[in-house]
């Protein structure tokens, strides 16, 4: 099972820092760290990703930037996500070097399939059930939602959205490849 930790420096535990939490995920077996720090200047978007890049690197955790190919591609980062509705991975795809990650946010069935079509590595999918760590506008898809658009594609699918300890391995069984969450790495 794919474990992809989205860091959220905001919302860590009093007294716990970024650096401390992307050491745990590792720790907790997380292969991803999405580094999702949308409120940070790209210097200091840069610096952080660089940073976790360099303490992700012994051990083979991929370090992939929330949305910003530039930021990803200098820092050294493995790979880059999408937001839902972003230019295709298609079109930087020819900017990346080899097994540089392109991975792609969805909400429904028709954003997955085109996410696989336009060259996406993976794809992030949910919410699944009710987020915990943030407010969401969208509807949560469900275990059904979620096995439609996991037997819909031949890339890895995440399941997202109020991903526990307790209903990690029913987002498994429904299909999904792995999980992406906050929360639950920084409990």
């Amino acid at each position: 099972m794919l474990r992809c930790y989205i860091t959220d420096r905001k919302s860590l535990p009093p007294g716990r820092t970024w650096k401390d939490a992307i050491s745990r995920a590792i720790g907790d077996g997380a292969q991803w760290i999405q580094i999702r720090e949308k409120d940070l200047s790209a210097r200091a978007l840069f610096d952080l990703t660089q940073q976790a890049t360099a303490l992700a690197a012994p051990t083979g955790t991929k370090v992939l930037a929330n949305s910003r190919f530039d930021i990803a591609l200098a820092a050294g980062a493995a790979g880059v996500h999408l937001p839902a509705g972003s230019p295709s991975p298609a079109q930087w795809r020819k900017l990346t070097p080899p097994g540089f990650l392109i991975g792609v946010s969805c909400h429904t069935l028709p954003d997955v399939l085109a996410a696989q079509r336009e060259g996406a590595d993976y794809i992030v999918f949910g919410p699944v059930f009710p987020p915990r760590s943030k407010a969401s506008d969208l509807a949560p898809r469900g275990l059904a939602g979620l096995k439609q658009a996991a037997r819909a594609v031949k890339i890895p699918l995440l399941a997202l959205g109020g991903i526990d300890q307790h209903n990690a391995d029913e987002c498994i069984d429904a299909g999904a490849a792995g999980i992406a969450a906050i929360s639950l790495f920084q409990c």
